[in-house]
């Protein structure tokens, strides 16, 4: 069986979902936000120890101003309501992605680092505010800036993954086969699930399900 370290979500679905069931899109992301503990609580079950959300993209700023502010307001609200108990159950957040935020959102990212900065059980990857090509130009700018070689250990340290193994498994949920602008150097060879689902539709035992099944991939990375 594959050993599982990673797992990275593209939680996509959430507005259409809103639409389709309380005529909101703010509605499907505030359903989103249930699955999102659900979710945290089966990747503990399953030993795993990364976890990285696609929670805002660098493209998301083009959605409606309130539709933005809306998403900000229930991120603070879950760091505020919800650090201390990821806290004690041992889990790390890390933010990927640019910080520019504001002052009370920044902050609130900050301290929510730093609490949970010593613990190992599960770490978190928030990706807010992220975008692939634009992390992959500012590494090269930085290994050409340093004067150092272009290789593939080069750069990883200067992504904002660094640290941080690449994911075993992507799940896109939604219904949409594409990538959007994430992780596009270090999902290189992770295995790749694409599901039906809404996000707040996706529940602990589909996420069970495509877990067990990718345990039984034969993974050959170019090998025979």
């Amino acid at each position: 069986m594959n050993p599982l370290n990673h797992v990275a979500i593209i939680m996509d679905g959430n507005g259409r979902w809103g639409l389709k069931h309380k005529n909101s899109r703010n509605a499907g992301h505030k359903a989103g936000l249930n699955t999102v503990e659900k979710i945290i609580e089966e990747t503990i079950k399953q030993k795993i120890n990364f976890l990285t959300l696609y929670a805002f993209s660098t493209e998301n700023w083009k959605r409606p101003q309130k539709e933005v502010n809306y998403l900000f307001r229930l991120l603070e609200n879950f760091l505020i309501n919800r650090i201390d108990e990821l806290n004690k159950k041992n889990i790390r957040l890390k933010i990927i992605g640019t910080k520019n935020f504001s002052l009370k959102l920044n902050k609130l990212l900050n301290l929510s680092e730093k609490k949970t900065s010593k613990n190992n059980k599960l770490q978190i990857n928030l990706a807010l505010n992220y975008g692939s090509k634009s992390e992959l130009i500012h590494a090269f700018k930085s290994l050409s800036k340093n004067k150092q070689k272009i290789n593939e250990n080069n750069l990883t340290k200067y992504l904002q993954t660094k640290n941080i193994p690449d994911p075993d498994l992507l799940i896109r949920t939604g219904n949409t086969k594409r990538l959007s602008n994430f992780l596009l150097w270090q999902l290189a060879y992770s295995e790749i699930f694409f599901e039906k689902k809404l996000w707040p539709e996706f529940n602990q035992k589909d996420y069970s399900k495509i877990i067990k099944n990718y345990r039984l991939i034969k993974r050959n990375f170019g090998n025979i």
